[in-house]
This record gives C-alpha cells, structure tokens and sequence, in this order.
C-alpha cells in the first residue's frame, strides 16, 4: 500500500481509503473485507450517520482490535440539526455506534452551498467544533460537497477547515467542484479526498463499445475500474480515493492498483487515450457544457451547470440516477437552484463560451427531470429532511 502525506497534521494515509456506504449484505463477509483491509495497509474508513448499520458494523469490526491501526471518518447530516443540543444528539450517538470515543476525520455531510454552512454557523456550530476539537474527540474537521465550483470556492474560504471530499473522476473533471476545485482546495493546504471515483460503476460497466476499444487498444492491458483509478492517483493534489469495495476479489484488485499507482506516471499516449475516452462519452451527452460557470450567476438563482450536468447524466446514468442528483444538487437547498425557475432574460447565453443555448436547454432540463413527479417528490424530501 502506498500512502500521501496529510500536510496538516503529518499522518500518512493510505492512498486508497475503504467507502462504507455499501456494504455487501452478509455482515461476516464484510468482517473479513475489512480485516483483510487493514492487514495489507488500508487505514481510513468512510461512514456516515445515514449509511444504514455502516456505523454500527464498522465499530463492531475495529472493536476487536483494529481501532488504533485505522482513521475513521463519519459525518454529521446538517438537515437533522436545527438546534445547539442536536450536535451532541448526533455526534455521541456515532461515537456509540461506532464503538469509540474520539472521530479521527469528521465531515459536515452533503455542503451543497454557502447558505447551509451559514445557518449550522447561526446554530453555533464553530463553538461547537472548537469544543470538540479542544476534548479531542475530533482531531480533524472538513466536509462533503456536492454542488458547482462557485459554492465550493465559497466553503472552502468560510472556515478553517482541515480537509475536504468531493466527488472526481475522469468524466467529472469539469463538473461539482473539477479540477480547479481541486486545485483550489490543495492550494489551501488541504488534503482532498476522493469519492465517486468510478461513478458508482457507471465508468466500469456499461460503457460504450467505443471506449472499451480505446482502453483495449493502449499498450498496457488495465480493465476499465483500473484506468479510471490510476487517473485519479496521478494527480499530485489528490490525497486519497475511496472506494466501495463489496467483495474481496474487489478489494484485492484496488489494493494492487494502489500498490502500483503513483503521481504523474501516465505517458502521453495513455493521456491521448483518455482524452478520446472522454471525448466518446461527452458525444453521448446532450449539452456540451464544460462547467467553466462563465454563465453565473443566474439573476433568479439557477445553477446553470449543475441543471446541465445531472440533464447530461440520463445518458449515462440513467433518468432515476440523474433524477436522485438533481433533486439533491439543485431542489433541497434553502434556496433552490433548479432549472424551472428560469425566466428567459438571456443573460447566460451572451458569456457562454460553449455558445450553448442555455435557455432553450433549461427547457428540456425541466422537461426530462421536472415531471409531475418531481414537485411531491422534492416536497416529501424536504419534509424528510425536517423531520
């Protein structure tokens, strides 16, 4: 196992961190997975309060044993805070869960926009952290992001944070927070961790013939899930990626290619190659927006590239996946930025490199995932939310 250094405290990790959303169904199997892990070098852990039982099979599992060998990272979800005392009310039920008294690398969980950073501060949030930093029962704080680069730009300046995670992957680099996000975040001193890094496995299986010629035709033989990994751990800012991992034939694969990847070792043809990749699967898009947000702000509040993107991600990912991506990035935020609320003025299409025509595009946005579905859809989600 290979491992980057976290600047900000000096700790090594492991270059490919273990995703806990998904564990496979047979909890003694995981148990395994997760051992096997941690013997061959695997030390960060991602879960959330909302993974259901992640938590509570995690903590199990490093209870007998592993809990100093590993970091473990959780999140607090903003949407069931909504006073001071709800902080301790989710944070101490993780750490019961979890079987542990301290959280190695805690998130704010799904930062979509300044706005829901802002009302956790008017709750006293920042007290709260410095509380919990000062008893360490969290050594390192940071937060999940899925939303456009401007926002992200944003949260990363409105605190001290001590990492971050977004979403990144090869087909992604222009889109939520890209590489510029990256950069930016890295340029800060953070350490950036990396989810999605296959898309949910959408850039494994499923792909066009096309691409799975270009990746056929390269010099090295690598399978899809190795090529789209080995592009991540290229890249100098990237600290770790983590994977979802729910067999051992899985995770013995990752752990080889991180055992093999290192920064800036892609030749020039395996860089040819994943541009014509990408040029492939950006042919299958609707719209050809690269994310360089010249088009905001929107007078009215649309996130203009992000309605784009998760319009974009039907081909790719189908209506009920960019659907779950739409009402999320765009519909469940204090002010929602979705592509209806567009009124026509034109003011986008005038500094759009792209030459897109971006109201008529809002249109089929709102079309294709504004349905009659959509509004009660998006209204039992946000009661959820509140509840």
């Amino acid at each position: 196992m290979q491992y980057r250094v976290n600047n900000k405290n000096g700790e090594k990790l492991s270059v490919l961190g273990f995703g806990c959303m998904r564990f496979s169904k047979s909890e003694s199997d995981v148990e395994k997975q997760i051992i096997h892990a941690i013997e061959n070098g695997v030390n960060y852990f991602d879960t959330a309060y909302i993974y259901p039982n992640s938590e509570v099979i995690l903590g199990r599992v490093l209870s007998k044993g592993y809990r100093k060998q590993v970091n473990i990272a959780t999140k607090l979800p903003p949407y069931l805070v909504k006073k001071y005392d709800d902080f301790d009310k989710v944070f101490y039920k993780e750490l019961e869960r979890l079987q542990t008294d301290y959280i190695d690398y805690y998130l704010m969980h799904m930062l979509t926009d300044i706005n829901t950073w802002n009302r956790l501060k008017d709750l006293g949030v920042e007290k709260w952290i410095e509380e919990k930093k000062t008893s360490g029962q969290i050594r390192n704080i940071g937060f999940s992001y899925h939303g456009g680069k401007n926002e992200f730009i944003k949260l990363v300046d409105a605190y001290d944070w001590e990492f971050c995670m977004i979403q990144y992957n090869y087909l992604d680099e222009n889109n939520q927070a890209g590489k510029s996000g990256l950069k930016y975040a890295s340029s800060k001193g953070l350490p950036v961790m990396i989810m999605e890094p296959l898309r949910g496995g959408k850039l494994v299986s499923n792909l066009p013939k096309e691409v799975y010629k270009q990746f056929d035709l390269a010099t090295t033989k690598r399978s899809p899930a190795e090529w789209a990994l080995k592009w991540i751990w290229d890249q100098p800012e990237v600290t770790l990626v983590l994977s979802g991992m729910n067999s051992m034939e899985m995770l013995d694969e990752n752990m080889r290619v991180a055992s093999e990847s290192k920064i800036n070792t892609l030749t020039d043809e395996e860089r040819v190659m994943f541009d014509k990749v990408k040029t492939t699967l950006q042919e299958k898009i609707k719209v050809p927006c690269t994310g360089c947000n010249y088009c905001m702000p929107c007078p009215v509040g649309v996130d203009i590239p992000t309605c784009l993107s998760c319009y974009n991600d039907i081909e790719i990912e189908g209506r009920i996946g960019a659907f779950s991506k739409y009402i999320m990035q765009t519909s469940l935020k204090s002010q929602p930025h979705n592509a209806s609320l567009c009124v026509q003025c034109g003011q986008c299409e005038k500094h759009c490199p792209q030459e897109i025509k971006i109201m008529k595009e809002l249109k089929n946005v709102t079309k294709k995932l504004e349905g009659f579905h959509y509004k009660p859809i998006r209204a039992l989600a946000k009661r959820f939310m509140k509840l």
